[in-house]
């Protein structure tokens, strides 16, 4: 599924990934963006939920101008951060819908997760809402 969605993202945001310098939308004071499962330093099974957590500010799918809302992306695995003044595009899982959890199916061994909060046009607020990373070990 998320091979999927990485492929998907690839094609739409190609173009608009090339763009530099857009507009970013403000992000509530005290905002927070966590992950509520699972806990950091779980061990899981190779199939597993995560669930998704925001505090401040309020979920909207991509597209929808509502402020203080933005949606979830999912960084897999990830050392560094996407740039933060263009949309966010495969180097991240894109939850554009407004979902607030997502099931992964991952290789056995050691793994990380984080969450960053990206505005109605994928681009992180200003500033980024963005969880702690959290290691997990699939079993």
């Amino acid at each position: 599924m998320i091979k999927q969605i990485l492929i998907l993202l690839s094609v739409v945001f190609t173009s608009a990934a090339m763009a530099a310098d857009l507009p970013r939308t403000p992000s509530t004071d005290g905002a927070e963006v966590y992950i509520v499962s699972p806990a950091d330093g779980a061990k899981v099974g190779t199939t597993f939920d995560v669930v998704f957590g925001l505090k401040g500010m309020g979920v909207a799918p991509a597209g929808i101008d509502m402020p203080n809302t933005g949606h979830h992306h999912l960084l897999l695995n990830s050392d560094e951060l996407p740039p933060m003044t263009v949309p966010m595009g495969t180097q991240v899982a894109h939850f554009g819908g407004g979902q607030t959890q997502t099931t992964l199916t991952l290789e056995p061994g050691k793994h990380t997760l984080q969450l960053i909060l990206g505005d109605k046009l994928h681009i992180p607020h200003d500033p980024p809402v963005i969880s702690k990373q959290i290691t997990i070990t699939v079993e």
